[in-house]
């Protein structure tokens, strides 16, 4: 039987393009009815309210009307059937369709709600949240909660209500075009248009991944996820040399408490390969026999790593329990002891942002992180011969591709081989 579901366009305020939503209607009453949006918008002079049709006369830019009429029909369709199913059920018909709209088009019985919140993109991203706590590291939470706040922040600048039923090509197409060009940052004062690569492929991957698991919980029907393909590029990263370590780690810094103790900090991460996550939080428990046995917080591996002189030394003056650090702060007061030991040469950082190649000069001290000490850990250890599987040992990398890319080894080692031709070779100021 054919339900009391209709197109219709509501008046009331244009939206910013001078255009009114199409939405979907049902009428359960002469007094109840619940509006539906489906997304596609036109002007409200060429939506004929008799036929509940798009007129023909509609501008080419506001789309095909001929793909926007059978657009129409399908969402016309799934409300019908959804109305039906609800009144076959048992359960209000109002309340159902206004939750399972928002459904992919290929939606089932079975995957209907009766609670909007099962079906709120945000809110199933906050429960994906509460269930990760346990599996991943702060810093991951982190990257999920920002790729929240970026598909907010789209679906203000495209006025269109993100539901799950907007994963397609062409939202992934305009998010990522929205992320690259449109974003909008704020740095000391300037505004800057447009994430870096790896942030948005970043966004990208756990975007993905979330959609994934909604999926496997059969919260949403299966959708074809392939076009959503993660993007990513070389990080141009700087690593401190031993020399340069030893620098920081002669420092005398008693005057300064909070500077000694993230020196400290630091150089011991330098000395182990761990991420912050690891080094700042050394417990008594996991030194014995000279060694540190550690369980990775990102990666929940299990890690076993001799120590070096130093690095025993500093753990003993905290007693084997390194002070607690903000990684915030780290970042800030490490940068101030890199500087206070000489680490002053300029250094230039390329990067892609909106499709351009940006360059950034800044004294080498201002390029100093608590990712730095994994880094030059990795990377000091290859250059003095350490087998690369013995690193990756420590480092958590999987694979020796993974690893190499990570420390740029290829570029060293031919860097290497080609200084020590040189050495062989006469001066310039002694050739004939």
């Amino acid at each position: 039987m054919r339900q009391p579901v209709k197109l219709i366009v509501k008046k009331g305020k244009l939206r910013g393009d001078g255009t009114r939503l199409i939405s979907v209607q049902y009428c359960h009453s002469v007094n109840k009815r619940v509006v539906c949006s489906t997304g596609l918008a036109i002007p409200p002079q060429y939506w004929n309210r008799k036929t509940c049709r798009i007129s023909s006369s509609l501008p080419p830019q506001f789309g095909d009307i001929e793909q926007m009429e059978a657009y129409l029909s399908d969402k016309l369709r799934k409300a019908e059937d959804m109305v039906t199913a609800a009144k076959k059920n048992g359960i209000d018909p109002m309340n159902l369709l206004k939750v399972n709209f928002p459904l992919a088009d290929n939606w089932k019985i079975e995957h209907m709600k009766e609670k909007k919140r099962d079906l709120d993109v945000y809110n199933n991203i906050d429960d994906y949240i509460e269930e990760k706590k346990k599996e991943v590291s702060q810093v991951t939470l982190n990257v999920i909660r920002m790729m929240k706040e970026h598909l907010k922040v789209y679906e203000k600048y495209t006025a269109t209500k993100i539901t799950f039923d907007s994963f397609d090509f062409n939202f992934y197409q305009g998010f990522v075009g929205f992320l690259t060009h449109e974003y909008i940052l704020t740095r000391k004062k300037a505004i800057v248009k447009g994430l870096r690569i790896n942030s948005i492929g970043k966004t990208i991957k756990w975007l993905k991944t979330f959609l994934k698991n909604r999926m496997a919980k059969n919260i949403i029907p299966y959708r074809d996820l392939s076009p959503f393909r993660g993007m990513e590029e070389d990080v141009d990263a700087i690593y401190l040399n031993w020399k340069e370590i030893s620098s920081m780690y002669k420092l005398d810094l008693t005057h300064n408490q909070m500077l000694e103790r993230v020196r400290d900090t630091f150089v011991l991460g330098c000395l182990t390969g761990f991420r912050f996550s690891d080094y700042s939080t050394v417990k008594p428990e996991e030194f014995r026999d000279g060694m540190l046995f550690v369980t990775q917080a990102k990666t929940g591996g299990r890690v076993v790593v001799p120590l070096r002189p130093e690095a025993k030394a500093i753990l003993e003056k905290y007693m084997m329990r390194m002070p607690q650090l903000n990684n915030v702060e780290f970042n800030l007061y490490i940068k101030e002891v890199a500087r206070l030991a000489g680490l002053n040469e300029k250094i230039k950082i390329s990067f892609k942002r909106a499709n351009k190649l940006m360059e950034d000069i800044r004294a080498k001290h201002d390029w100093v992180m608590s990712h730095t000490c994994r880094r030059s850990f990795c990377t000091n250890e290859f250059l003095d011969g350490t087998p690369i599987t013995l690193i990756m040992a420590i480092s958590g990398h999987k694979t020796e591709k993974a690893f190499r890319k990570y420390i740029k080894a290829d570029n060293l080692e031919k860097a290497q081989m080609i200084r020590k031709l040189w050495a062989g070779r006469s001066p310039l100021s002694q050739s004939a």
